[in-house]
């Protein structure tokens, strides 16, 4: 929704007062996935500092619909929090894809082995823009069917299964599913209609 009130403009400047400066930037570090940057910057009040965040590509996650209505969901190993993850599939987009619903379908099918009739954008969201600089767009797939087996990269460990979403949704609600990203998903999913 765009604010019309007579001062918004005079709240977008504030907003631009705030703004950094970037004097110069470069990467500190480089793994399979991400980079971490370092940007020198020049604050409002003129202090000097530098700032480091993670430097990643887009991302799609998947809202995988079976033709009964079930969600194809995930399990995944996740080292950074020590368990295995119950969530959507997702992944990163590469530098020379242009379309992110093709990406969408890719992943899908790389992580479950299923392969979607139909994909729509959701949403894109900014997960943690304080800490990385990734766009993830959200895609609901319909009409998906298994296909062949799963083509995991080298350091995904991955099993499939299926969830009926009433209670997807409530493992949501009730705090059983911790993936941010499928929290985000299938909550925005749940409330889409009540927008449109």
């Amino acid at each position: 929704m765009t604010d019309r009130s007579p001062d918004s403009g005079d709240r977008e400047a504030a907003v631009d007062d705030l703004a950094w400066e970037t004097t110069d930037s470069g990467i500190d570090y480089t793994c399979p996935g991400f980079d971490v940057r370092r940007d020198d910057v020049v604050l409002p009040d003129g202090t000097e500092t530098d700032f480091h965040y993670v430097d990643e590509p887009a991302a799609v996650v998947v809202l995988p619909f079976t033709p009964d209505g079930d969600v194809v969901v995930i399990e995944e190993w996740r080292q950074a929090v020590g368990r295995v993850n119950r969530g959507l599939p997702a992944g990163s987009a590469e530098p020379e894809d242009d379309d992110l619903a093709a990406v969408a379908r890719r992943e899908l099918t790389e992580e479950t082995g299923y392969e979607a009739g139909d994909v729509e954008h959701l949403f894109a969201a900014e997960p943690a823009n304080g800490l990385l600089n990734s766009v993830h767009h959200f895609f609901v797939a319909r009409d998906c069917e298994p296909v062949g087996e799963q083509d995991l990269d080298f350091n995904e460990s991955i099993r499939v299964d299926l969830a009926d979403y009433e209670e997807l949704l409530g493992d949501v609600v009730e705090g059983e599913i911790r993936d941010g990203r499928t929290v985000l998903g299938v909550t925005r999913y749940e409330l889409a209609d009540r927008w449109r």
